[in-house]
Formats: C-alpha cells, structure tokens, sequence
C-alpha cells in the first residue's frame, strides 16, 4: 500500500516536476492510510481499557477518561480531542467497517471519514446501518470533490432511504448556536479573534447595544466606531453597563473610572520589564493608508514603520494570560494604568522549608499557579487558575507542602493520577516524568519555562519525609460518582434527538408505503 517510489525529502529537489506532482497526491493517500491506522490502534486500546472494570462505570472519572488520558498524552492533544478520536476510532471499528476498508487503503480523508461518522451516530438499527455503511463506502471516494456541506447533504441522502429518523438535521442551525474565542489563532499580538452564532433576537439586541455604547463617549475618544465596539463588548463581559472614555480630558463627563467593575478576574504572568514599559498611544485611531510607491522612493521611505510612544517605550518582554495567549508590554502599562493589580512572584528559594499544613499559603500557591500556567499532565491546557494543587507524594503518606512537591492538575487529571495507575516522579525545578499503565514515559515541563525562566530554577531537594502518618485528619481525595452511566448518557441523548424527527420519520415510510401512480 504504501507506495516506495515517491521521493523522499532528500530527493525532491532532484526529481522530475511530473514525479513531484504525483508524490503530492500520492503522499495525500499515505498520510490518509496512516490517520486509518492510527485511530485503529486507537478504537484497540479503548476496548481494552474500558472492557475490564464494571463498576467503574459510575466514576465521574470512568475507564473512558483514563483511556482519553493515555490517547492524550500519547498525541499530545487535549482530553476532549482525545475524546473525540476514541469516538471516531470506535465508530470505524464497530459501526462502520466498510468505510473503514475504503479509509485504510487511503481513499477516503480523515475530514471525510469524520464526517460519515458524525452523521450516521443516530442509527441504531444494525440492519439499516450495515446498509447504509455499505453503501456510503461505495459512494465515499467521490464525497473528496464535493464540498463539505454536499457531503454532508450526500450522506444525508442515504441515510433518509434507510432510517429517515437517524437525520441530524432538525432544529440543527438552533442547536449550532455558538460563541467561539479563538486563542489558538493569535496572530496579532494582543487580540483574539471570535465568531459565533446567536439567536436572530440575541444578535439584535447586542448589535444596538454595541453601537449604543460605542456612541456614549465623548467626540474626543480617538477610537473608531469599529474600535469602540470592540472595547464595549470587553467592557460587558467585564460587568460594565458603560465604556470609559479614552479622551483624557480631565472636564470629560465619562470619567475612566466610569467603565468596569469587573466580575471577572485574568491573571497575567508578566517580567519586571514589562510592568515598567511605556503605553503605546497608536493602539487607537484609523489604520495609516497605504503608501503607493512611486518613482524615485526608497525602501526605507516605502516601508516606514508605525511611530513609537511618545516617549519611546522600554523594550519589556510580552506578558502572558494565565493558560492563555501573550499580550505586548505596552498593552498591559494600559492595563495597569487602567487599576489592574499588580502583585509580586515570591521565589521559594533554595532552602526553602516545607510548610506545616496540607493546603499551601497564598504565596506558595501564587508561585506553584505561575511557574506552572497550566495543568501539568502531558497534553492538557487548562489554565493554572482552574487546576487543583497536588502533591506528587501524597500529603497523606509524609508528603510536604514544599514547592518541589507541588504543581497544578485539573480536577480530572488528578483524578486519573490518583485511581488510574499513572506514576511520577517531579523534579525541584518543575519538570515531571510521567509513566503511563501501559509503560509510556511522557516528560512535562512547567508553562513558564520560555518566557519566564526564573519561575523554574530549582526549588531544592524535598525534605526527608517524616514516617508514614494515618489518613485520619489528612484530606485525601475521593472518587465522585455520576448519576448514569455515560454508554446511559449517550443512548439518552441519541434517543432524544431521534425523538425530533419521529414525525417526518413516519411521514416518509407513508410515503414510500403508497401505491405507485397509474
């Protein structure tokens, strides 16, 4: 299958351009063989873990979430991503063998194959969904020249003839409502994008009120119109039923203390340097036209760059938003200008003493969160401020609350660490090996190592641990349980969706069922 004669990369520069074109496609359908034996081996290792402990099945973290664990720090992904290609991987193996044959020869692409998946879910007739996974695999090697949502329209079709109840379509655009901030595409140093999907009445309502306040400051705000609504739907998440006005004029009746009693708190992990630079007063204002160059023009005339502060800005390095993107030194003077809080990072220390009680101070804590930022499990993102503070040797066994043997988990990553059979060793200055049940070694470093390299110097060697103490009086933490069972869950959900389409399900097997027109 996989084909030998296509150019590594050694040889591409040497290869005829009729060969290099051929490898484009040809490695296409490896890279697709590969994604098919890869989610295989994934849909094998869910059903050797989540097949053997029964009465797990009421964990709030079940075989399910530990397996997510293992595929997660596996590919270096999230555990909801891991989730979702269990679920793919599973989908193939014991629903849709078919597509899966046509998926391993590299046929058919991982956005495809994803695709089918998704919108045969709500099938649970066998008959109908052999018949239906036969007949999407004949048809599947055409869906790649359609567009996405033909696809889904072609694959909907077929799944109309055999189960018209299994439709994913009802109240669909309803249901997509969503409000996405994408902090995987910053590329603009200090702004996210965002889009979503809200209810026409909803959309409405915060389009006016945008413009509302985007028109309540003063004529002398040097934003524009476009700038201003920005900042209001800052200032509305913020709490605020006003925006402060940027005009600077002392007689301005929208004082800037007018704008954010703020109900939300981010933290921001930033150098000295940063909290002693200049604002930037061009963050504001329109964009500077475009310079057509003309006869005559240097370079350095065509491509002037923007002015600096007045006065000129310290160089500071970016700040970073706990568990979240970086933000230059000249936004967060704004930010800080604007009352933000600042408060030092105190360094434990070589000698360093551990402290006497389970839960560690406000200080210690503050360091733990910042030299971390995020969850320490390998693969996970979620920011610091979310995460419990767990001890690598456990409180209850003589473990201290020292720095060295501290550092941030989420609460299901705890929860696998502790009832999962994962095992760890941390390191004084942050760094944690990790051991998976199946024997994987996965290494984490803390968040702050690349911006912030003093946060992870050596916190010194743990203290000799005392003799083993009773868990009486020690908190220790114990397994949650759920109310269904999640297969319980997921059949109550697939149920109630069907249930939206029990009328046009009926409708067309009438249909069908009439006698052909004379």
């Amino acid at each position: 299958m996989f084909d030998t004669a296509l150019p590594e990369l050694a040889d591409l520069a040497s290869s005829d351009t009729t060969l290099v074109a051929v490898s484009v496609s040809g490695w296409a359908l490896v890279e697709n063989a590969v994604a098919a034996r890869r989610l295989a081996a994934v849909a094998e290792l869910v059903r050797r873990r989540t097949d053997v402990a029964v009465e797990h099945s009421r964990w709030a973290c079940d075989d399910w979430d530990a397996a997510a664990a293992e595929v997660a720090a596996a590919l270096d992904i999230s555990h909801g991503k891991a989730s979702s290609q269990m679920y793919l991987g599973l989908a193939l193996r014991e629903r849709l063998p078919k597509v899966a044959e046509v998926f391993a020869e590299g046929m058919l692409s991982v956005q495809v194959v994803t695709t089918i998946a998704w919108h045969t879910t709500l099938i649970q007739d066998r008959d109908a969904l052999a018949n239906v996974d036969a007949e999407v695999a004949g048809d599947a090697l055409r869906y790649g020249q359609l567009s996405a949502s033909k696809t889904a329209q072609a694959i909907d079709a077929i799944i109309d003839q055999h189960d018209p109840g299994a439709l994913r379509r009802t109240r669909s655009y309803a249901r997509g409502r969503e409000v996405v901030i994408d902090r995987n595409n910053n590329a603009d140093a200090g702004t996210t994008p965002m889009w979503g999907r809200l209810y026409s009445h909803d959309a409405e309502l915060l389009d006016r009120r945008l413009m509302a306040m985007a028109h309540e400051v003063c004529d002398d705000d040097p934003r524009t119109i476009a700038q201003r609504r920005a900042d209001a739907l800052g200032a509305l998440a913020a709490g605020a039923q006003q925006l402060s006005c940027k005009c600077e004029n002392p007689q301005c009746p929208i004082a800037d203390d007018a704008g954010r009693p703020s109900r939300a708190i981010i933290h921001v992990v930033a150098d000295q340097t940063a909290v002693d630079t200049t604002a930037d007063t061009h963050h504001d204002g329109e964009v500077p036209p475009s310079r057509p160059i003309t006869p005559g023009m240097t370079v350095e005339e065509a491509l002037t760059p923007d002015p600096e502060p007045d006065p000129p800005a310290a160089r500071g390095k970016p700040a970073l938003i706990m568990g979240g993107p970086m933000i230059p030194a000249a936004l967060l003077t704004e930010l800080i200008d604007a009352g933000a809080t600042v408060r030092p990072i105190v360094f434990p220390g070589l000698n360093s003493p551990a402290e006497p009680q389970y839960r560690p101070s406000n200080r210690l804590d503050t360091f733990i969160r910042c030299r971390d930022l995020t969850c320490r499990f390998p693969g996970c993102t979620r920011p610091a401020e979310f995460c419990d503070i767990d001890h690598a040797v456990a409180y209850a066994i003589g473990g201290p609350t020292h720095p060295s043997n501290l550092r941030c988990l989420c609460r299901k990553h705890h929860l696998v660490k502790t009832f999962h059979g994962w095992q760890d060793q941390q390191h004084p200055d942050g760094r944690i090996d990790w051991i998976s049940p199946s024997g994987q070694r996965h290494t984490t470093y803390p968040g702050s190592r690349l911006l912030f390299p003093a946060l992870c110097r050596s916190t010194g060697a743990l203290p000799p641990l005392p003799p083993p103490q009773s868990e009486s009086g020690c908190r220790t933490l114990m397994m949650p349980t759920r109310r269904r069972t999640r297969a319980q869950d997921r059949h109550r959900r697939i149920t109630a969706e069907r249930a939206l389409n029990a009328d046009y399900a009926a409708q067309r097997i009438v249909e069908r069922n009439q006698p052909p027109p004379f």
